[in-house]
């Protein structure tokens, strides 16, 4: 009786702490997929091709420290060729590293081209992050948009999942006078 007793306790106390665990709502739509390349001007060409669209444009990130920029908890000046392909509620994203250490780069080196990682928009981006961390996924790479008006986070959950997974927050609004 005292041994069905205690694991009834745990398991009672298991899922209570299962409850308190967050589950953001953007957690259950993926926006973005992101794919490293070597060449951006290819990849996305031959994309474009293959999907009946235009080439999109293709832009360079601000330099890392300037848009607050960490990667595997150092600053990084690091910075990325993108460009981005909306399709329904996902958008293709293409990246292309350019100097500095990043996830980008680190991809590349490991894996070669490919899906990097999913992204999500997340309400809150702390407690998101926070249920990631107990969950054993470690923050890999972060920052704020070249917009600063908000900010992204890579979680390395490659081995865990087979895939980055990417939180992106917007901030709120900002006040107009």
């Amino acid at each position: 009786m005292r041994r069905y007793l205690l694991g009834l306790t745990i398991l009672v106390s298991g899922a209570a702490a299962q409850e308190t665990i967050y589950r953001d709502p953007g957690l259950k739509t993926v926006v973005q997929v992101a794919i490293v390349c070597k060449d951006i001007e290819a990849t996305t060409k031959r994309w474009a091709e293959l999907l009946g669209v235009e080439q999109p444009t293709i832009r360079t990130t601000r330099p890392g420290r300037e848009v607050k920029l960490v990667y595997r908890g150092r600053p990084s000046d690091a910075r990325v060729k993108m460009a981005f392909l909306r399709m329904g509620q996902v958008v293709l994203e293409f990246l292309e590293p350019v100097g500095g250490p990043s996830s980008w780069s680190e991809h590349l080196e490991k894996y070669g081209e490919g899906v990097q990682h999913l992204g999500f928009q997340v309400q809150d981006l702390e407690r998101s992050l926070d249920t990631l961390k107990r969950m054993g996924v470690a923050e890999l790479h972060r920052g704020r948009y070249d917009s600063d008006n908000g900010t992204y986070v890579y979680m390395d959950s490659k081995e865990t999942l087979g895939v980055v997974i990417e939180l992106l927050h917007s901030d709120p609004p900002r006040k107009t006078r």
